[in-house]
């Protein structure tokens, strides 16, 4: 869905020490309203996924929408409890949890610990013992389905860390029924991240309702069904699909997923949701050349935005000051002390010299939540329009 060209104010950006995430909060209202759109007249809660943005102002915006708030740590958990999220709609996951979050989890009475091993699930059923509470909890599913999406951000084949599959999940199913201090209110998915064709949320469908058919076979209904998240956005054409298809999204569910009347629908999204709103904002130090490149040389760098140096992701590249008509080609790199520093390869631009502003798009997910110290390098700061 397009919702126009992104109008940067660039005369406050020159005011503005570089680099910088800019959020265009308009675009995020728009995404949220029509989540909520499509979602209003179905039994379905869709949980942000923390890990894509913790930026305070970004979550309580999203809090504000009615959405709930998909966790990985305890310092999600305390941040989405800071920006107004309701407890009863949190999902935490992660293979890895601690005692602590465990415990603040409990506390809260979140709406459900996706857990992710049996040895986890008796932890949270002691934990909860001790607190003298029940913890809600879903299992999550390794469904062995192949998103086909780079190999460091798919999460459902055999050989990934998380889930438990589907061969054993009779007896873990059976072991959290009989857990004094569990309350097994259904079963997880998630295929992995940045996917953007339905086949295979299809067949995570199809070994779903095979999942709840033999399940009520033998008496056990599963009041919610988390399918997980992942859906892509269009990096390369940010301006032409500035919110992605979330109705084909959405339908794809409707239409394969046979839902029981009383079972829930859960998502957690999370690149979808903020992805489009944020851009880096950087300043080009140094146009350099050698014998066989142009280099643009920023001042951001990887510790910024560590998505191309980290997965060979692809961003939309703007200067977003040059009046040339002519271009040139250039490599786009940053100032950190390693080769994989490199925001794009062969990069067409107008021509371009010290002193532009640049603006790498799509940077909303996955952009300023890694940002790092690395060369004892400061970080990013944010600036927002007023939506």
């Amino acid at each position: 869905m397009g919702q126009g060209t992104n109008k940067f104010p660039i005369e406050s950006f020159q005011q503005e020490q570089t680099p910088f995430y800019y959020y265009d909060m308009d675009i995020l209202h728009k995404t949220l309203q029509e989540i909520n759109r499509l979602t209003q007249e179905y039994p379905t809660i869709v949980h942000y996924a923390i890990k894509a943005n913790g930026n305070e102002h970004i979550l309580k915006e999203i809090a504000l929408s009615g959405l709930g708030a998909d966790l990985v740590s305890g310092g999600e958990i305390k941040a989405a409890l800071e920006a107004g999220f309701d407890p009863k709609k949190m999902a935490f996951s992660g293979v890895g949890k601690t005692d602590w979050e465990i415990r603040l989890g409990i506390e809260h009475e979140i709406g459900c610990f996706n857990i992710e091993s049996v040895p986890e699930l008796e932890i949270i059923n002691q934990l909860a013992t001790e607190m003298g509470k029940t913890s809600n909890v879903a299992i999550r599913v390794n469904p062995d389905i192949d998103a086909h999406t780079h190999r460091f951000i798919t999460t459902a084949t055999a050989d990934n860390k998380f889930g438990i599959g589907i061969e054993v999940l009779d007896q873990v199913v059976e072991h959290a029924l009989h857990l004094p201090n569990i309350h097994l209110r259904g079963l997880h998915f998630h295929l992995g991240s940045q996917i953007t064709l339905m086949k295979p949320y299809e067949m995570l469908c199809e070994t779903a309702n095979g999942l709840i058919d033999h399940f009520e076979k033998k008496g056990i209904e599963f009041e919610i069904m988390n399918m997980g998240g992942g859906l892509g956005i269009d990096y390369a054409n940010p301006d032409e699909h500035c919110i992605p298809d979330f109705k084909l999204f959405f339908d794809t569910f409707k239409q394969h997923l046979k839902l029981r009347p009383y079972q829930q629908l859960h998502f957690e999204l999370g690149r979808s949701i903020v992805a489009q709103c944020g851009s880096l904002i950087t300043r080009v130090t140094f146009v350099k050349e050698n014998r066989n490149k142009q280099f643009v040389i920023l001042d951001a760098g990887m510790t910024d935005l560590i998505r191309p140096a980290l997965y060979e992701a692809h961003h939309r590249i703007q200067n977003i000051t040059s009046a040339e008509m002519n271009q040139a080609t250039y490599d786009v790199v940053g100032p950190v002390c390693e080769s994989s520093d490199t925001f794009a390869h062969d990069c067409i631009l107008p021509l371009t010299k010290r002193g532009d502003i640049i603006a790498i798009r799509s940077a909303g997910a996955y952009g300023e939540s890694m940002a790092s110290t690395y060369n004892m390098r400061h970080l990013p700061h944010s600036v927002f329009n007023k939506g």
